[in-house]
C-alpha cells in the first residue's frame, strides 16, 4: 500500500488505472439485469415486486451518499472505497446463492451501498490521482469507467447465463474476481490524506458551497432524466421484451443494456471537447428523443425501437453525467469534491428509483403500455424543463 503523508507533495498517476475500481463495481451493479426473468420464474414475483427489488439498490445507494462523500473528504479515499469493495463481494455471494426475494433485496441493497461509495469517493479518487492539470481527462476516465462497467455487467451476465451451467451463479464468480483486482488497485493508488479533516456530523444530505450550487443544480437537472431513463430500461426492459415483444432471451436483454451503456461511453468521448453548456443541452435533447422512441416501442411493439430507446437513454445519462461531473471537477475544491459527486448522484437517483417503481405497479394494474406511456410523459416534461434551465442560466461556451 502506497502511503502519502499530508506533508508530501501531490503525486499523480494514471487516472485510467485509478478508474478500474469504478468499472469493477459497476459491472456488478447491473449484472442482475438479464437474470431477473429467471428469478421471477423461479420465485414467482410480479413486475411491481421486481421494481421494488431494483429500488432497494437505489435505496442503498442513496443511504451511502448521505455518508460516503463526507467521510471520504474527511478520512481520505481509501478508508471509504475499500470497505465498499468488500460489500460488493458480499453482494456477489448473496446473488449467487439467492433463494428468496429477501435475499435478492439484501444483495441489491449491498450492491447499492457499494455503488454509492464508488460514485462519490471512488470517482473523486480518480480526479485526485489525475491532478489539477488533468482534471477534465480524469473526469472523463471516471465517468466512462462507470458507464462502461454498467454496460459490460449485463452483457456478460446474459452471455454466461446462456452458455454455461449455473445461469445465476457464474457472472457473480467472475465479478468477484474483478472486485478483488480492484481492491489491489485501490490499495496502491498514490492518494493523500486530507489536509483539513473537517468537523461536524457524519451523516447529512450532500451539499456544495453556495458559489457552486448553480453548477450542481444544472448538472442534476440534466442527469436525472438520463439516469431515470436507463433505470427504466434496466428494471423493466427485460419484462418489456418478454411480455410485450414476445422474447425472453437473456443475451438480448444483456446486449440491450450493453448497447445502452456503450452509447453512454461513446458519447462522452465524442463530446469531450464541447463546452459544458453544449454537453448539457445535448443531454436534454437525447432524453426527449429517448421518450419518443419508447412510445414507438410500446405502442408499435417494435424491437428495433427498444434498441433505439436504450441507445438514447445511454446518451442522455452519459452527457448529463459528464456535464455535471465536469462542473464539479473544475469548480468545486478538492476538499468538497466527493460530497459534490454525492450530491449530483443523490439528485439523479431519487427519480431513478421512484419513477420506475411507480411505473412497475402501474404496469401491473393497467398494462405495461399504459405505464410506460405515463412514464414517458413525465420524463418529457422534466427534460424540457432541464433544457430550459440550462439555456437560461449558462452562457454560450
Amino acid at each position: 500500500m502506497v502511503a502519502v503523508s499530508d506533508a508530501a507533495p501531490p503525486r499523480v498517476g494514471s487516472p485510467w488505472l485509478a478508474a478500474w475500481p469504478v468499472t469493477a463495481v459497476f459491472v456488478l451493479s447491473n449484472a442482475p439485469t438479464p437474470l431477473y426473468v429467471l428469478w421471477q420464474h423461479r420465485l414467482g414475483f410480479s413486475a411491481g415486486t421486481l421494481t421494488v427489488v431494483f429500488a432497494t439498490y437505489i435505496a442503498g445507494l442513496l443511504a451511502a451518499l448521505l455518508v460516503a462523500g463526507r467521510a471520504s473528504d474527511r478520512l481520505g479515499r481509501k478508508p471509504v472505497v475499500l470497505p465498499g469493495i468488500l460489500l460488493a463481494l458480499i453482494a456477489c455471494a448473496l446473488f449467487a446463492t439467492a433463494t428468496s426475494v429477501l435475499a435478492l433485496s439484501i444483495a441489491r441493497l449491498l450492491a447499492g451501498i457499494a455503488v454509492g461509495i464508488t460514485v462519490s469517493a471512488g470517482m473523486a479518487a480518480v480526479v485526485d490521482v489525475g491532478g489539477p492539470a488533468r482534471a477534465r481527462t480524469a473526469t472523463l476516465a471516471a465517468s466512462t469507467a462507470m458507464v462502461f462497467g454498467a454496460g459490460l455487467g449485463p452483457l456478460l451476465a446474459g452471455v454466461l447465463s446462456e452458455a454455461l451451467p449455473g445461469p445465476t451463479v457464474t457472472i457473480f464468480v467472475f465479478s468477484s474476481a474483478l472486485l478483488l483486482s480492484a481492491a489491489i488497485v485501490v490499495a496502491r493508488l498514490p492518494l493523500r490524506l486530507p489536509a483539513e479533516p473537517g468537523a461536524g456530523g457524519w451523516v447529512r444530505v450532500p451539499a456544495v458551497p453556495r458559489a457552486q450550487r448553480k453548477h450542481a443544480a444544472l448538472g442534476i437537472a440534466v442527469f436525472a432524466p438520463g439516469i431515470t431513463s436507463t433505470s427504466f430500461v434496466l428494471s423493466l426492459g427485460p419484462a418489456l421484451l418478454a411480455s410485450v415483444l414476445g422474447t425472453s432471451n437473456r443475451v438480448l436483454a444483456g446486449a440491450t443494456a450493453f448497447v445502452m451503456f456503450g452509447a453512454a461511453t461513446a458519447v462522452q468521448f465524442a463530446a469531450r471537447r464541447l463546452g459544458i453548456r453544449a454537453i448539457l443541452l445535448t443531454g436534454s435533447a437525447a432524453a426527449l428523443a429517448c421518450m419518443a422512441a419508447l412510445l414507438v416501442a410500446v405502442h408499435a411493439r417494435w424491437i428495433p425501437a427498444i434498441v433505439v430507446t436504450a441507445v438514447l437513454a445511454g446518451a442522455a445519462q452519459g452527457l448529463g453525467q459528464l456535464g455535471g461531473l465536469t462542473m464539479i471537477s473544475t469548480h468545486v475544491p478538492e476538499r468538497r469534491r466527493a460530497e459534490a459527486n454525492a450530491l449530483i448522484n443523490f439528485g439523479g437517483y431519487i427519480p431513478a428509483a421512484l419513477l420506475p417503481v411507480g411505473t412497475g405497479y402501474l404496469s401491473d394494474a393497467l398494462g405495461i403500455t399504459t405505464g410506460s406511456t405515463i412514464f414517458a410523459a413525465i420524463l418529457t416534461l422534466a427534460s424540457l424543463a432541464a433544457g430550459g434551465l440550462v439555456w437560461r442560466y449558462t452562457r454560450t461556451s
